[in-house]
């Protein structure tokens, strides 16, 4: 039984000034292909999926070369249609010449964005499916933030969705993805699709699946599945940030030849969430920058620190609002991480902890990313990334202190930190600060809520509609009309 492995993964924001080039998908380590792909995330899709294919006996997988997440990270824009065709069309070639094929596996995400490619994963499904024939199973993994519809599923048997933000269970999801594409080899499983689509378009801050109603909607889906053996339940919550055909939420129900189970149970998801579209748009409170500051100054004297301060908002990594606004109300013993600053970490080549430097830091790259911001301080230190998708490409970071018990951490691209280690991993201490401002959505509640380290946790936003705040009617969107969509517009009932 040979099963081919593909990846081809980004979470393209497609506002940003900045294309995603090959180059940005080219560095130590990727493309990868053979074992090495076999290995990448091991405890992700890949690692999940490979972990149960090689549980059953006689199975082949061949990593097909294959672009890993691009040093960027989410933080760039279209993926150019060079990019996409180079890597994509390497893959045909690949799966051509090391055919023939048992089954399909492809590591996806589901919100990548390409220049004149409107629908990406389904494209690679649709060429992936041309060169192995109707009659192999060809089974995929997806991000909780696909913007997908029913057109991956017309040339792929599978998908497996996330269904925790934070991601929880990728591991869990590239298990179920081997499991079944093995049984449908086998002949054991016969995969009955349906898709419903709904018009709700929601910021990514509102999604946390911590807390009702989006715990409440994942939590629906499970009970489906521990109902009734053999069916998967995909929701999509959509990413607005890709201005793409197919945005929005979408429910996928996959069923063992049972085409009315899978028809009713999408129905009821689709019903349920649209009974409580209100509370899906309104499940946070995001407090513009300058309030959230004045906040956690109260917090820290009232004695509930550590506080975060996360700036949902910043999809380049280079905005500056939340760093302008901390040194303007004077807050203390603060530490931000990070700051998008390639020209300063340039400007810093052959600095030494200690030294004295005053550089300008972040902005300009967009009116969202505000005025870049100068610091003089010192450099606390220098030192290898400690985030995951950062790891191994070169992205040295560096750390200068200021003010009163300051520091900011200078990256080359946006970092989400979702782990406190990420940070003392670097050589900082978390008994030096109170507040800790990073750039996050909702992936930093793994490591700051859920373990109970935060005991206030505050989402900030700038005061203007820029690009990444909860006010999505700013965009300038040209795919799709923000009116068709719920709360902008969209079907009254």
């Amino acid at each position: 039984m040979r099963i081919a492995v593909l990846q081809f993964a980004h979470e393209t924001v497609t506002f940003l000034p900045f294309d995603t080039t090959e180059d940005d998908f080219r560095y130590p380590g990727s493309p990868a292909s053979g074992e090495a792909l076999l290995a990448t995330d091991p405890k992700g899709y890949m690692g999940g999926f490979v972990q149960v294919a090689r549980e059953f006996d006689g199975v082949e997988l061949v990593g097909i070369e294959s672009p890993l997440w691009p040093k960027t990270g989410t933080g760039s824009g279209w993926i150019t249609n060079e990019a996409f065709e180079r890597f994509v069309g390497r893959q045909i070639e690949e799966l051509k010449a090391q055919g023939p094929f048992d089954g399909v596996y492809l590591a996806l995400h589901g919100a990548m964005g390409v220049r004149g490619v409107p629908r990406p994963e389904a494209e690679i499904a649709k060429r992936v499916r041309a060169v192995v024939g109707p009659r192999v199973p060809i089974a995929g993994t997806f991000d909780p933030h696909g913007n997908e519809d029913e057109a991956f599923l017309r040339h792929a048997d599978f998908a497996f969705a996330v269904k925790y933000f934070p991601h929880y269970d990728m591991h869990l999801q590239g298990q179920r993805a081997a499991r079944m594409l093995v049984r449908a080899i086998r002949g054991d499983y016969r995969p009955t699709r349906v898709t419903r689509k709904l018009p709700i378009l929601t910021p990514t801050v509102l999604q946390w699946t911590g807390a009702p109603p989006w715990s409440d909607l994942i939590q629906r889906a499970l009970v489906w599945e521990a109902r009734e053996p053999d069916l998967f339940v995909n929701v999509y919550f959509g990413f607005p940030w890709s201005d793409v055909p197919d945005a929005g939420m979408t429910f996928q129900v996959i069923a063992n030849d049972k085409l009315e189970l899978a028809e009713r149970v999408a129905e009821d998801m689709a019903r349920w969430a649209w009974r409580r579209r209100a509370e899906l748009v309104a499940s946070a409170t995001v407090h513009r920058i300058g309030a959230g500051v004045t906040l956690a100054k109260q917090a820290v004297a009232e004695g509930r620190s550590p506080v975060v301060l996360a700036d949902h908002s910043d999809r380049s990594g280079y905005a500056t609002w939340l760093l302008r606004e901390i040194m303007a109300q004077g807050l203390s013993r603060t530490l931000i991480a990070t700051i998008a600053a390639p020209e300063a970490i340039a400007a810093l080549a052959g600095a030494k902890p200690g030294d004295a430097v005053e550089v300008e830091i972040g902005g300009r790259v967009d009116p969202s990313a505000g005025e870049a911001v100068r610091i003089a301080g010192e450099v606390l230190l220098i030192a290898d990334a400690t985030t995951a998708r950062a790891k191994g490409k070169g992205q040295d970071w560096i750390a200068i202190r200021f003010g009163d018990g300051n520091v900011v951490v200078l990256s080359p691209f946006l970092v989400q930190i979702i782990e406190p280690q990420e940070l003392w991993g670097l050589g900082l201490s978390p008994a030096d600060y109170d507040v800790i401002a990073i750039k996050s959505r909702v992936h930093f509640r793994r490591g700051f809520d859920d373990s109970g380290f935060a005991p206030t946790i505050l989402l900030v936003e700038p005061d203007e509609p820029f690009l990444g705040t909860v006010r999505l009617e700013a965009l300038p969107y040209e795919h799709l009309r923000i009116t068709d969509y719920y709360p902008y517009g969209g079907p009254k009932d």
